[in-house]
């Protein structure tokens, strides 16, 4: 019979994070166990992780809806995924956690060659909003740590402060030689998207997400026709589960690139659901984490080596927290890595 127990954790960010939805200094996050009565030892652990006025099941009764989850398992009852189908970082924590305890190992999930120490998997070099000088601090250090590949947040400082730092970078290096992306987070008007794409796509950049606030599906659908950018959806994914309806966005926008998060949208599987639909459109796409512990960007991470791409993805968020769980996660020119040597820490879970 498998037991269950859930656990709160506040992590606290190295330096404010900024983005077009404001400021974060610290996050709450929950950690599910599931564990085998007969054998306490063997356990899985998942990470809930809601963003704040992002996540659906970011609600102030999350711990109560958590501990009713608990209490299910607890008594023996089934869970089916379509039961959280409202709580997408729920449903990811609980699907993670279950993965431990099929796999053995609360920490060790999909193992591949990445989990080996062997390979590495490709990221982008996160840069966070702020003032023009942060920006640009940021971007050196990032550039002198050997990425290729840049995203920055846009959309909440003045806009002619962000062409010049895409200028600057831009004239440094080729497109040949560094990828920039850029993530409006929903900051532009629709009115004036378009213009704005026209001026961003003057410096080669590979795509920009969430141009315009999402649910404007006319608008994003016109805008993803006619954009000399491509496009990548990310808010506009959250909150679907039906199959039926997450072929009818993509058929109805089209969009360039979808971005998949596991935590917003709904788990593993239902990324997966979301990678096949969209691999059958011709769809590009690719994996973000959403400000997870180490627990969480370890399982995102991990199964983001089986799926065998090699297009940058966004999964350097691991070392933002000055309390996060110890763990062998490390960022290393450029490429996130796994030291099958080392050891995590687990204690305080």
């Amino acid at each position: 019979m498998i037991n269950a127990s859930v656990s709160k954790r506040t992590l606290f960010f190295k330096q404010p994070a900024g983005t077009s939805r404001g400021v974060l200094t610290e996050k709450e996050v929950y950690f599910l166990t599931l564990f085998e009565k007969e054998n306490p030892s063997k356990r899985g652990i998942g990470e809930i992780a809601p963003l704040p006025k992002l996540s659906p099941d970011a609600l102030p009764n999350l711990e109560e809806i958590l501990t009713e989850l608990v209490k299910k398992i607890n008594r023996g009852e089934e869970i089916p995924a379509s039961e959280l189908d409202d709580f997408p970082a729920v449903r990811f924590g609980y699907e993670t956690a279950l993965k431990g305890l099929e796999t053995g190992s609360p920490v060790l999930l999909y193992p591949t060659e990445f989990t080996q120490g062997e390979k590495g998997i490709p990221i982008n070099g996160l840069i966070w909003m702020g003032t023009k000088d942060f920006m640009v601090k940021q971007v050196e250090e990032k550039l002198a740590a050997g990425f290729t590949c840049l995203k920055l947040k846009i959309g909440a400082i003045d806009f002619e402060s962000e062409l010049d730092i895409l200028r600057s970078i831009r004239k440094r290096f080729p497109v040949e030689q560094l990828e920039i992306r850029v993530d409006a987070n929903g900051a532009f008007p629709a009115e004036k998207a378009l213009f704005i794409l026209e001026e961003l796509a003057t410096f080669n950049l590979h795509s920009i997400e969430q141009p315009i606030k999402a649910g404007q599906i006319y608008e994003i659908k016109k805008l993803c026709k006619e954009t000399p950018l491509p496009i990548a959806l990310d808010e506009e994914l959250i909150g679907i589960s039906a199959l039926k309806e997450k072929e009818q966005l993509l058929d109805e926008i089209q969009p360039q690139y979808i971005i998949l998060k596991p935590t917003l949208t709904g788990g593993i599987k239902a990324s997966e659901e979301w990678i096949s639909l969209a691999e059958k459109r011709g769809i590009g796409w690719w994996v973000t984490s959403a400000l997870e512990s180490n627990i969480g960007l370890n399982a995102i991470a991990q199964w983001t080596a089986t799926l065998k791409t090699n297009n940058f993805q966004g999964l350097g968020t691991g070392a933002l927290f000055t309390n996060n769980v110890k763990s062998p996660l490390y960022v290393s020119e450029g490429y996130i890595r796994y030291n099958s040597n080392e050891n995590w820490d687990l204690k305080l879970l």
